[in-house]
């Protein structure tokens, strides 16, 4: 049985690289998404504890134009991940390869730039359905591939991927035990690039945008007590420009009573050289609910 059980994981997954790093694995995987009607890659860091059990794993969404590479092989993360006995995995930021009218045409909408929605405009809507890819159906290849806890998972991000880790949370009480994020897209109703990308993915009405904004989707939540980190660089040109709002969130986490942490980092920028300063802090903040 277990041998029918690894061919069939093994003809659902396919490895694309293999590096040794601090003991464990960095690797890279594809399937056909059955979500995205698409081939998708994503990374997994498979630290040296999960050669002899299962360990909690820690989703990452990275930003716009990024790939399952950047994390890979920017964020500093495996360290980290290796002390802790944690699992890191990194998807892709949308479908590739799709074929839509318009989907190359910018850097801010259509590929690498999924924005963790699922679309309900025809042109986007059969392909674009990043949120189900990310809380449905990786999780699912994840847990039947590879040595993971599934009941102990938590989420994180930069940037869109921020705003894709604090909606994913917020939207499913329970099923991460903590989140956090790197200069994240707090209120994408109220900023361009949410504005370009609602409009496009989710048509005209606003109402329905507010079920993937956390600055609103706090406001309403109820569930287990929360314990939220974001850092954000007083650097990152992105911020006077309107597109974060992270006071926005903090306000309404105020209003709601759901307690946050927002610690602004002097000097600091919107890149990787960012993250990679504070990945370890973020790291333990997850390994200390993945643990409890």
């Amino acid at each position: 049985m277990r041998a029918q059980v690894w061919k069939t994981i093994k003809m659902a997954v396919s490895e694309v690289s293999c590096n040794k790093m601090f003991g464990g694995f960095q690797k890279v995987f594809s399937h056909e998404s059955t979500q995205l009607k698409c081939k998708m890659n994503f990374g997994v860091y498979l630290p040296p504890q999960a050669e002899s059990g299962k360990c909690p794993v820690l989703y990452w969404l990275s930003g716009l134009t990024c790939t399952e590479q950047n994390f890979v092989t920017k964020a500093c993360a495996q360290r980290a991940a290796a002390e802790h006995g944690i699992i890191i995995i990194a998807p892709d930021t949308s479908p590739r390869g799709c074929n839509i009218e318009g989907e190359e045409d910018g850097w801010d909408f259509g590929t690498g730039a999924g924005f963790y929605v699922n679309a309900t405009e025809d042109k986007w809507k059969t392909n674009y359905r990043m949120y189900s890819y990310v809380t449905e159906e990786l999780p699912s290849v994840v847990n039947s591939s590879f040595p993971v806890d599934s009941d102990r998972q938590s989420i994180f991000g930069h940037s869109m991927g921020g705003h894709g880790a604090l909606i994913c949370y917020l939207k499913n009480p329970g099923k991460y035990r903590s989140v956090s994020a790197f200069a994240p897209i707090c209120n994408p109703i109220n900023c361009p690039w949410g504005q370009k990308a609602f409009s496009g993915y989710l048509g005209s009405n606003k109402e329905t945008w507010k079920e993937y904004d956390a600055s609103e989707l706090v406001k309403k939540y109820q569930g287990p007590p929360v314990d939220i980190l974001i850092d954000q660089g007083k650097a990152d040109n992105f911020l006077p420009a309107g597109q974060l709002l992270p006071d926005n969130f903090v306000a309404a986490c105020k209003e709601s009573k759901v307690p946050v942490v927002l610690r602004m980092q002097e000097g600091y920028d919107h890149s990787y050289y960012f993250m990679a300063s504070f990945m370890d802090d973020h790291i333990k903040h997850h390994a200390k609910h993945l643990k409890a």
